[in-house]
């Protein structure tokens, strides 16, 4: 039901992604060259994105929002925890740089809960496009949605690791 979505092919691996700015869904090269259950649910997943920004799926506005802030955060965090510990040496007033770079770091964390609701909502709209599309058999639909649930796991697995290391800084540095 959206119009002016280009796809085009993209080199690499697990490199499928829908990019907002130019309105065009790349799927790579072993998802655009097949037919497989699991490429068709891949590009169906990758359009659901293309359908949230359109719509103005308020997830992934957010998610969009907030990714400069968390780039900038996750790449200062370790440095200003490093350079905190360090000068606490001198003086006890710098150790206040290792909370500052672990509360940059819980970005990152803050990024994968945003991500999940808009990765499981853009994998229930592939799976409702290709049942009421008819693309797949009842058969197929099942390889797809495994495909799908597999994908939206990874997303689980790396909040879960996100929110593990900074637990584990929080008790490593947080007396």
């Amino acid at each position: 039901g959206i119009y002016g979505v280009r796809i085009e092919r993209v080199s690499g691996n697990l490199t499928d992604h829908f990019g907002p700015r130019t309105n065009v869904i790349r799927l790579s090269d072993s998802v655009y060259d097949s037919t497989s259950t699991a490429s068709i649910g891949v590009a169906c997943h990758e359009a659901g994105h293309a359908v949230q920004y359109a719509q103005g799926y308020a997830p992934i506005k957010l998610r969009a929002a907030i990714i400069p802030l968390t780039n900038f955060g996750t790449k200062i965090a370790w440095p200003l925890m490093l350079l905190g510990v360090v000068l606490s040496s001198m003086s006890y007033a710098f150790y206040n740089l290792v909370y500052v770079g672990i509360a940059c770091f819980s970005l990152s964390l803050v990024f994968q809960l945003i991500t999940l609701p808009v990765e499981f909502n853009a994998s229930r709209r592939a799976v409702a496009a290709i049942e009421q599309g008819g693309i797949l058999t009842q058969d197929e639909q099942i390889g797809a949605r495994k495909t799908l649930k597999a994908a939206a796991m990874t997303y689980v697995a790396a909040t879960a690791v996100a929110l593990a290391q900074l637990m584990r800084l929080l008790i490593i540095f947080g007396r």
